[in-house]
């Protein structure tokens, strides 16, 4: 059963893909998420993710850790980290010393959000992997290293992490199934669930992830996060319009294409089949678009339903300014 919550107990935190728009590089596509970073700290967001991702064209947050870096260091309390890092790409040991370093040069700002995925196709895996035999069954294991590389119990250690070594930065386990969830309950982590492109097991994930939570030192407490997809506009029809950006993002996924970051359509259906529709559809089932008032009462039927922590957003809007303002009214949604 769910604690009947409202929005002013929710955070309110946004994920960054750092993708490039359409008819703009990647220098702009960095340079637009700093902005938006600070916009965000303004705004009063808890924090602002970036998601690793590689070998694609329209997305340039490959190096999270040193856009990470770069968000940090152009603002001054907002909550930043990654969501996530892919950790079967990486030895536990360099995660922990290069977040050890964020949370040195950044005390008590940096988040490392885990996932067990590759955030890319195969063929590109294995270039980042190499020769090393790890796959995402290894991921407990990995998580586990890594939560020692960055404890104070460390110390002793023949390998350690410099720097690392007692920062303890907060881990999170962000998942699209069940199995993170297991996980994250079992270490006593918090747990996000991707539900802003793979909401099929969310609300199943959510109850395994309540019912096997272990109190640990870093949380007492279950504590969920779920993705969403949101679209603020000062009418419906504008928030509509503008969402087809998002709609042909997810679409290019589905095809394959992955282009840049388009400007809205009139007519969707113009563009896709009604089986992509579908497709996109059930991808972006937690898609929240319209003005203030339609899309508080859709939020607040979903905290309603999920009894989540804190919700965390990906927006995909062609025009920087309009995704500036559809981000300032979702906050301002908070405080009514």
């Amino acid at each position: 059963m769910t604690q009947n919550k409202s929005l002013r107990q929710i955070k309110f935190s946004i994920l960054d893909l750092v993708p490039v728009r359409e008819g703009f590089g990647h220098k702009a596509a960095m340079e637009h998420s700093v902005a938006q970073a600070r916009l965000a700290e303004k705004l009063g967001y808890t924090r602002y993710w970036i998601a690793e991702h590689h070998n694609a064209a329209s997305i340039v947050s490959s190096a999270t850790p040193l856009l990470i870096q770069l968000v940090a260091q152009h603002t001054q309390t907002i909550r930043v980290g990654s969501g996530g890092v892919m950790l079967p790409n990486h030895t536990p040991l360099v995660i922990a010393e290069q977040f050890g370093t964020l949370a040195t040069l950044f005390p008590g700002r940096i988040d490392l959000g885990l996932g067990r995925a590759p955030g890319t196709d195969q063929q590109t895996a294995r270039a980042l992997r190499r020769s090393r035999a790890e796959t995402a069954e290894d991921f407990p294991r990995d998580v586990q290293e890594l939560q020692f590389y960055l404890s104070k119990q460390s110390g002793d250690s023949a390998v350690q992490a410099i720097p690392g070594r007692g920062t303890e930065v907060p881990m999170f386990l962000l998942g699209s199934s069940t199995f993170s969830a297991q996980l994250a309950a079992l270490l006593g982590l918090p747990y996000a669930f991707a539900s802003h492109f793979a909401p099929t097991y969310l609300m199943e994930a959510i109850n395994i992830y309540r019912n096997n939570f272990r109190p640990s030192t870093q949380c007492e407490q279950p504590y969920i996060i779920a993705g969403a997809n949101v679209v603020l506009a000062d009418t419906d029809e504008e928030a509509t319009y503008l969402s087809s950006t998002g709609n042909l993002f997810a679409l290019d996924i589905i095809r394959n294409t992955r282009k840049p970051l388009q400007p809205p359509v009139a007519d969707m259906d113009a563009v896709w089949t009604p089986y992509e529709a579908a497709q996109v559809m059930q991808m972006k089932q937690y898609a929240f678009t319209g003005s203030p008032d339609t899309v508080q009462k859709q939020l607040e039927q979903f905290v309603a339903q999920t009894g989540v922590d804190e919700i965390i957003f990906s927006s995909y809007i062609y025009d920087t300014g309009k995704q500036a303002r559809s981000y300032e009214l979702l906050s301002r949604i908070k405080e009514k």
